[in-house]
């Protein structure tokens, strides 16, 4: 290694200790919560391991429920039976008052603890109650991630659906997709006749220009939703000109719906299709298309066959930046749409802010990280195999 490098890497080495404390490190230690399942085993660790070895072919015996019972009693003197209860009822419903309702009876006065337990309430005396603790024993689980595309195990440990009313997460991510797909290819079909305007403009009307395409995105995202708010509305400006045109006779509905979240969207994230369109169209020359138009070739077929396939890097490089930036969308959507038109970080924004179910936001974060990797892999590949056949 040469001076020069070492002097290089001393330099930036306080840039990426910054970037490993402040962003790197925080997003890992929450998607390890996608994993991890701690809340049993904090509150009861005796219990938690010996559930662990616990065969589960019938009912745990009399030193796993006597272990349980002190524990339990001691949590709920101490108030910290709260999280494992919630993580419970993810299990079933009614653990909140399970456990609740035995900590009340406790300590037990009779000779066998597990005995005790169904006679304050008999669901002790089912081995299903016993295998959803040991499920949510951890310290790992595989729980998180299952939910996120509408899996669990079932008492046996094999896989299953759940029903109907919790199978919500493969919808999500299909809407996800399909919307930022959809506005991915909105703001190409739109992007690319800007950019192609503004390349051929003198470059001092084309620095004009391109302020007015940057300058939008120096307003917050939430001042421009909101601003589309007031223009979609049913008495907004966009039905009055309508109306006033004699192209609508009563007002439409252009917001709480997905045609409000393709428009609030796409103008959002046009800009970063025009740029780089623009960068890419701007170095061209004329040449090629020049020589085209002189062997016979009509203007038509000279733009598919010789223009567009140049500013192809520009095409696949803005809208795979539209399409990663619309997956993670929250804002927009959640003004904009109605309820059937939530994304994937709606749901990571509940369960991170309300429900504080931080296993399950840190599982979607991660299918929605690994989702955007691919596609960045995808046109890692896509772009290498252009290089190649270029070459």
């Amino acid at each position: 290694m040469t001076r020069t490098t070492a002097t290089g890497w001393l330099l930036l080495a306080p840039l990426g200790l910054l970037l490993l404390l402040n962003f790197l490190t925080p997003i890992a230690l929450l998607l390890t919560r996608a994993v991890q399942d701690r809340e049993v085993a904090t509150a009861w660790p005796n219990t938690a391991t010996a559930l662990r070895d616990w065969n589960g072919a019938a009912l745990p015996g009399e030193a796993i429920a006597t272990m349980f019972a002190r524990e339990l009693g001691d949590s709920v003197r101490a108030g910290t039976f709260a999280a494992a209860a919630s993580r419970l009822n993810f299990e079933g419903r009614g653990w909140r008052t399970l456990l609740a309702r035995t900590g009340a009876a406790l300590p037990l006065r009779q000779s066998s603890v597990l005995k005790a337990l169904q006679a304050i309430d008999p669901r002790w005396g089912e081995r299903e109650t016993w295998l959803a603790i040991k499920r949510a024993a951890g310290p790992y689980t595989d729980f998180y991630l299952l939910s996120t595309v509408d899996l669990h195990r079932r008492p046996a440990g094999d896989l299953a659906r759940v029903g109907p009313d919790e199978a919500v997460f493969v919808d999500a991510f299909a809407r996800t997709f399909g919307i930022s797909a959809a506005v991915t290819l909105l703001c190409v079909l739109l992007g690319y006749p800007v950019a192609y305007v503004l390349a051929g403009l003198p470059d001092r009307a084309a620095n004009v220009s391109l302020i007015f395409i940057v300058l939008p995105m120096w307003t917050s995202v939430l001042v421009r939703t909101t601003a589309w708010m007031v223009l979609l509305q049913r008495h907004g400006v966009v039905n009055d000109v309508l109306m006033s045109l004699g192209l609508i006779a009563h007002p439409i509905e252009l917001i709480y719906n997905r045609l409000g979240v393709y428009i609030a969207m796409t103008h959002v994230l046009l800009p970063y299709t025009v740029l780089p369109l623009y960068g890419v169209m701007r170095g061209l020359t004329p040449v090629s298309m020049r020589a085209a138009l002189s062997l016979g070739a009509t203007p038509l077929r000279t733009f598919w066959q010789v223009y567009l396939p140049q500013t192809l890097p520009g095409v696949t490089a803005g809208a795979l930046i539209v399409f990663i930036l619309a997956l993670g969308y929250y804002i927009t959507p959640a003004l904009i749409g109605g309820p059937a038109d939530q994304m994937v970080s709606s749901f990571i924004a509940f369960y991170t802010n309300q429900s504080l179910d931080w296993g399950r936001a840190a599982a979607l974060s991660l299918v929605l990280l690994l989702a955007t990797a691919v596609c960045v892999a995808i046109y890692a590949r896509v772009a290498g195999m252009r290089e190649t056949v270029l070459r």
